[in-house]
């Protein structure tokens, strides 16, 4: 027993160091060749899905999975991070470390206004997390997942792991990933969390976060082919409506993602406090976004009334995420996304946007309407705006009898990555099997596409880039492909290309973003 507190004061002791080295050394530069200028990715080491994104005292949090060691997988805890702006990121030490064998895994933050879990002290609320423990098989002990609670009183700076830990054992090595929210109809707090290999999604309630009850559970429905992870449940207006809402519920599936590893999907319907059911036939499934590269995208708790709701992914592939050439991190997130839900032919569907506040990263921008290829080309070619790593680029093109348009972006020596569309299939894509490099995993060159009715003539594609990355957002955010690359030190052209006939006239608006980090 000596041995093991002496083991386990060792290891909170190299975190202590470890997260003291992190914000007391001389400050990174932030400017390695891959390192994204306007996204998150913690300083160093590993992380992977976002955690109890919450809005607290005029703060967004972002908790992530994080290796506080390495920048592989292991020694799973939860890493911090606040922000103003949901942009400029300011990394703290980590949250929840892994302790006694138990790793952190994924879960949710929320306020507790009315103090029901009674961790509260004096008359303010404070933050309570959710979270699946995961102790690890040991001989011929399988892995066990439990959804747990800590608590912080003092702003999210330091936590206390509840003393009666965990508050929801079902005795499964599968079990995890909580999505918590206070419900004003139940008047009781709400949880849903994965049953993976089931394909359901079990939903929970409790007066105090501390004693839950089963009320339902959804599925198996949409895509089954692999696990069911990370799942959330949120309201929207339809239409921008608030007399109209319905609920998304998003259910991660790793590996079955549409492009091949981890993807996610949705369900639309209503939600009642204790079950929710879907408006769609059972066999419909949703993509909420058609890239490899967009994994446990999260909503925020605690957000205005009237702010829109936003989510964040982690910009990554369960496939080659292990392997991807950065360093001394590995791991990202998307931009932050404002989601609303809008009518289309198809059905009501999920449509995401940058959100606003991006714009304020603009710097220098170039703005060319009504032209053809030819004189756009030669406009982008000339001046420093469309020759950054880090940039804006958002197009309208009048597609006239052309079969084919798009963008090659990031060129350099024969290296480009594409985004284009095709009017004959009607499919907008993103190619990155020419884009610098790629040959660390078999899985990451790709072409990922989805099928885009225009309904008319007009295509607009908002593009964002940054360094290894690509964001789409095509026809105002009906569908979104996001795909990290890796391009050649000196990719940084960018030309528009056709195929077949001719397109009509093209306004495009490039801007170069400053970087969120101060880089002399």
């Amino acid at each position: 027993m000596e041995c093991l507190q002496v083991g386990r004061l060792i290891y909170l002791l190299s975190l202590t160091i470890a997260g003291f080295e992190a914000q007391h050394r001389s400050t990174p530069l932030y400017d390695e060749p891959y390192r994204p200028q306007y996204h998150f990715s913690p300083r160093q080491n590993w992380t992977n899905d976002p955690n109890g994104l919450v809005y607290f005292e005029g703060e967004y949090h972002l908790f992530f999975q994080f290796n506080p060691l390495r920048d592989e997988w292991g020694h799973m805890s939860w890493g911090h991070a606040v922000s103003r702006d949901l942009l400029h990121w300011r990394e703290l030490p980590v949250a929840l470390p892994e302790e006694n064998g138990i790793m952190i895994f994924t879960g949710s933050t929320v306020i507790d206004q009315r103090n029901t879990s009674g961790f509260c002290t004096g008359k303010k609320p404070c933050l309570i997390a959710v979270y699946t423990g995961y102790a690890p098989p040991k001989g011929s002990k399988s892995g066990l997942q439990t959804q747990n609670l800590a608590f912080s009183n003092d702003r999210g700076r330091t936590w206390t792991k509840y003393e009666h830990n965990p508050v929801l054992n079902l005795n499964l090595a599968d079990f995890r990933d909580p999505k918590v929210f206070w419900s004003d109809q139940a008047a009781c707090w709400v949880m849903l969390v994965s049953l993976p290999n089931d394909h359901k999604v079990a939903f929970y309630r409790s007066p105090d976060l501390k004693h839950w009850n089963h009320v339902s559970d959804f599925g198996p429905a949409g895509a089954t082919g692999g696990q069911w992870e990370c799942p959330e449940l949120f309201e929207l207006p339809v239409d921008g409506s608030r007399a109209k809402t319905r609920w998304v519920l998003k259910v991660g599936l790793n590996p079955g993602g549409l492009q091949g590893g981890s993807g996610e999907q949705y369900f639309i319907g209503s939600f009642d406090g204790a079950r929710f059911v879907n408006d769609n036939p059972s066999s419909l499934t949703l993509w909420t976004d058609y890239g490899k590269d967009c994994y446990c995208a999260l909503t925020l708790n605690g957000l205005p009334r009237n702010q829109p709701q936003v989510m964040i992914g982690w910009m990554n592939n369960w496939q080659c995420a292990a392997a991807v050439p950065t360093h001394p991190w590995r791991g990202q997130m998307t931009i932050p996304r404002k989601l609303s839900l809008r009518t289309t032919i198809e059905g009501v569907r999920l449509v995401e946007q940058p959100i606003k506040s991006l714009q304020a990263l603009r710097s220098q921008s170039i703005v060319l309407t009504n032209q053809s290829i030819e004189e756009l080309n030669r406009n982008l070619s000339e001046g420093d705006v469309a020759k950054g790593r880090a940039f804006e680029l958002d197009s309208t093109i009048s597609l006239g009898r052309a079969e084919e348009v798009g963008w090659k972006l990031l060129t350099a020596d024969g290296s480009y990555l594409v985004v284009g569309y095709n009017q004959r299939n009607e499919k907008v894509f993103v190619d990155r099997t020419h884009a610098g490099v790629t040959a660390f995993s078999k899985d990451f060159p790709a072409r990922t596409a989805a099928t885009l009715p225009l309904h008319g003539d007009s295509l607009r594609l908002e593009i964002l880039v940054d360094r290894c990355s690509v964001e789409i957002f095509a026809q105002g955010g009906r569908v979104t492909i996001t795909d990290l690359v890796f391009p050649l030190a000196d990719a940084r052209g960018i030309r528009m290309y056709l195929k077949g006939g001719q397109p009509g006239p093209v306004s495009v608006n490039v801007s170069n973003f400053r970087s969120v980090y101060s880089i002399p």
